[in-house]
């Protein structure tokens, strides 16, 4: 069930593209909250507003959450203006709505998406948490400034882009050239409804030279080897591989996780590598000179899972080594802050540095 209450608008508390959040006085108890306000959906609140409000992340008290979530403004006249597609997200829930996608027949990118035969090998560097994106480019980025990197969002965690203020940094500083939200996921430069189809609409309308893959905030997990959100991470890799790219993979690795099975390679990396996918993929390791005793883990992991290919009759993964000079200095001059769960750069800095790797191999096509 969902939480919900009313409340009125106070004061306006801080914007970013597509979000705007304000600070509400709850009817039930007068208690002070901050909401949040997707302005494609529902427009921006303002003081006095009368709000209903969704509030089980409040109750939950969720890592992500934080915010009431504003679903509806009482006080706005209605908006009857629908797009000129007809694609829907957020399908058969009360708050699903009408896009424009460019995979949608009426689209003036539509023939070009239908048209694409192949990728031709171009580089898709696939992530299963959001906070690998700003690493990946920063990598990127040390061998290729000039190349334009498209970032797919997908829908394994938040559905909305504008959630990720991460996302609305790097555009606003060129670092990706274009967003366009996947399947569920709303709220990009551009829509999609399949990640086939935003590969090719990123080749094809955006003219990318590499793409990102990763689902926005918000990764669900169960403590299981298959319950976990980005075990989608295999779809995408397969996706990317069946078009023709060069699919490349940012291992999920820590080295202060206070959960065991996250140390080293994550579970997640390592059940996607060893037991989901079908087809081979890069994976990035650091060259030996550079080697710390995590590294080393790191690189006996992929060992055992390739082993286990072996024996399963699966083709091994390929370990791609590459020095991780620069890479610090490209993710410390990011326009965002780096977290994962909470952790900076100094308190997990393989976490990083993985991404950055993966970012870099995939720009090394693009040097040769």
């Amino acid at each position: 069930m969902i939480a919900q209450e009313t409340g009125t608008v106070r004061e306006k508390r801080d914007t970013w593209p597509g979000v705007s959040r304000v600070w509400v006085s709850l009817d039930s108890d007068g208690s002070r909250v901050s909401a949040l306000a997707y302005l494609d959906m529902v427009g921006a609140p303002e003081p006095g507003d009368r709000l209903l409000l969704n509030t089980n992340a409040l109750h939950k008290g969720l890592g992500t959450g934080g915010d009431a979530f504003v679903v509806a403004n009482l006080d706005a006249e209605g908006n009857t203006a629908l797009p000129e597609g007809h694609m829907m997200k957020a399908r058969y829930t009360p708050q699903q709505m009408m896009v424009d996608a460019l995979d949608d027949p009426s689209s003036p990118a539509h023939d070009a998406i239908d048209a694409l035969e192949d990728l031709d090998g171009m580089s898709v560097v696939v992530a299963g948490l959001h906070s690998a994106v700003g690493p990946i480019a920063a990598g990127f980025r040390t061998l290729s400034p000039q190349a334009r990197l498209v970032y797919v969002y997908t829908d394994w965690a938040a559905l909305p882009v504008a959630y990720s203020r991460a996302n609305a940094r790097l555009r606003e500083e060129g670092l990706i050239a274009a967003t366009i939200s996947t399947g569920q996921s709303f709220g990009g430069d551009a829509e999609a409804i399949s990640v086939p189809s935003a590969l090719a609409a990123a080749r094809t309308h955006y003219e990318a030279d590499a793409v990102i893959i990763a689902q926005g905030p918000g990764n669900l997990g169960t403590g299981t080897r298959w319950g976990f959100g980005s075990i989608a991470v295999a779809d995408a890799l397969h996706a990317a591989s069946a078009m023709g790219a060069r699919a490349i993979l940012a291992p999920r690795v820590s080295e202060a996780d206070p959960r065991a099975r996250h140390v080293g390679l994550s579970h997640h990396s390592h059940i996607v590598l060893e037991r989901m996918l079908f087809t081979s993929v890069e994976v990035p390791e650091i060259c030996h000179t550079e080697r710390r005793a995590i590294d080393k883990d790191i690189s006996g992991a992929y060992e055992i899972i390739n082993e286990v290919r072996h024996k399963r009759g699966l083709a091994p993964h390929h370990v791609v080594g590459s020095s991780g000079e620069g890479l610090d200095d490209a993710i410390c001059d990011l326009p965002i802050r780096v977290s994962t769960m909470g952790r900076g750069f100094d308190e997990d800095h393989a976490s990083f540095l993985y991404s950055a790797l993966a970012g870099r191999i995939a720009a090394t096509r693009l040097t040769q």
